[in-house]
């Protein structure tokens, strides 16, 4: 099979390492989702008269099997194939003789790219919102076990106020959350096919692109075509400022960790099978994890940069740049999956150790406690302070417990506010389950195979 451009030349073998690069290794993550795109595609030439009943059927056969190859991990695409939607043709060529060669009219690999990618980041988002509102909702159930258990407060890493394992817990369960529903913000901008679009300004055929768009289940066609091009890095980046903002919520997590399960600290203790040894000292448990997840941060961060470098200055129309915007999309997108997994494994194994805890909530943490009871007295607040400020060996701790259950403004220790918060995570995930849902049903439809996900890890 020769490449989808091949005309009465081979190209340099030189030109052809540095255009293929690794994507042919990349598009194994895109092969499910090409195969559904190009089943829409070959039932909308069939509605327009370019295939016949029996070579629709051969495509979808085709196809189909495909699919099933790759779920079984055993479908090739070499380097001489470029990329999957190559070796995609290539196999029903040879498997069905000319009617592989049809597939292909009316669309550009532009939009076929894109139509693959679209399919796969809407399913990927949901799914990571979905594992996202997981982590938020482990989060929320560690703060409740521990919403009682004293805990420093700290500014500028300083011993500041009384504060809870609950609200420190529980602000991370928040966060989250509220980027698990940017996640599903998001779903909704790739929820619309640009399929049909071609090199960027449509084809002379009726082809019905509502139609396909509906087979994929596509809530809306992606209208301008010249947009739909315009698009491919720009979603791509926006995805991936979704996942940073999540690695962004982890990476400070892993930083209090680390800090916290300092000897010097120790108001938690990691599971030790989720720390790694050294290779000279025979003492060490390392929080290897922890310390790659900030510099995984910052990958996931530089992901969505390199894409954005990319895309910046380009014109309109398709420029061969976007191909190198895969590899970021891929890279990112896997590390932010691999984070969430490894906190939700973290923190399942986390031991809270309250004695420790008890004993750093020191006199000087109540200084600001002293001086709003004094002002419930009636004294002024500047005078008092002044005068706490310059007597702090004065200071004696207060009941810790008592301290935080006494804070009741909502958010605060005393009121977490932990059963709204449960409400709203698992909202977010019914609603994840249910679109997900429809999509697998979509998939059914279109190749006749149960259990198709387009998202392989």
């Amino acid at each position: 099979m020769s490449k989808l451009w091949q005309k009465d030349y081979s190209l340099d073998s030189l030109m052809e390492e540095f255009t293929v690069s690794n994507d042919y290794i990349l598009d194994q993550q895109l092969v499910i989702a090409d195969c559904l795109a190009s089943i829409a595609h070959a039932r909308g030439l069939h509605e327009i008269g370019i295939l016949n009943d029996d070579e629709l059927g051969a495509l979808e056969l085709g196809l189909g099997d495909i699919i099933k190859l790759r779920q079984q991990d055993d479908f090739p695409i070499t380097k001489e194939d470029e990329d999957c939607h190559t070796a995609i043709e290539a196999y029903l060529t040879k498997q069905f003789g000319e009617v592989g060669k049809k597939i292909h009219t009316g669309r550009s690999r532009n939009d076929q790219v894109q139509t693959a990618l679209r399919i796969w980041m809407r399913e990927y988002t949901l799914k990571l919102a979905h594992l996202t509102a997981g982590l938020s909702e482990r989060l929320l159930a560690f703060a409740e076990h521990h919403a009682e258990v004293p805990m420093p407060g700290r500014t500028h890493m300083q011993i500041a106020m009384p504060s809870s394992v609950g609200l420190w817990a529980s602000s991370f369960a928040e966060e989250l959350y509220d980027e698990a529903q940017h996640l599903m913000q998001l779903s909704w901008t790739f929820d619309q096919s640009p399929l049909g679009s071609a090199a960027s300004y449509g084809v002379p055929l009726p082809l019905d692109r509502q139609f396909t768009a509906e087979q994929m289940g596509f809530t809306r066609v992606q209208n301008n075509v010249l947009y739909a091009n315009n698009s491919r890095g720009k979603f791509e980046a926006m995805l991936l400022d979704g996942c940073e903002y999540i690695a962004l919520t982890l990476s400070k997590l892993a930083q209090d960790l680390m800090l916290f399960t300092l000897p010097e600290f120790g108001y938690f203790s990691l599971p030790k099978e989720l720390c790694t040894g050294s290779s000279i000292m025979p003492q060490k448990k390392n929080p290897d994890g922890l310390e790659l997840a900030r510099s995984r941060s910052s990958l996931i961060g530089s992901a969505a940069m390199r894409i954005k470098s990319i895309i910046r200055s380009l014109p309109s129309g398709y420029n061969r740049d976007f191909q190198d915007t895969k590899e970021p999309l891929i890279n990112g997108t896997k590390a932010t999956w691999q984070l969430v997994q490894i906190f939700m494994r973290m923190l399942d194994g986390l031991t809270v150790n309250t004695d420790a805890l008890l004993a750093a909530c020191t006199p000087e943490l109540y200084a600001t406690d002293v001086v709003l009871r004094q002002v419930q007295e009636g004294k002024n607040f500047r005078d008092t302070y002044k005068d706490v400020g310059l007597h702090l060996d004065a200071v004696t701790a207060l009941d810790p417990v008592k301290t935080i259950l006494d804070r009741s403004s909502i958010g605060t220790t005393g009121n977490l506010g932990l059963d709204e918060d449960q409400l709203f995570v698992s909202l977010l995930k019914s609603g994840c389950e249910e679109v997900l849902a429809s999509y697998h049903v979509v998939y059914e439809k279109l190749c006749g195979l149960e259990g198709v996900e387009t998202v392989l890890y």
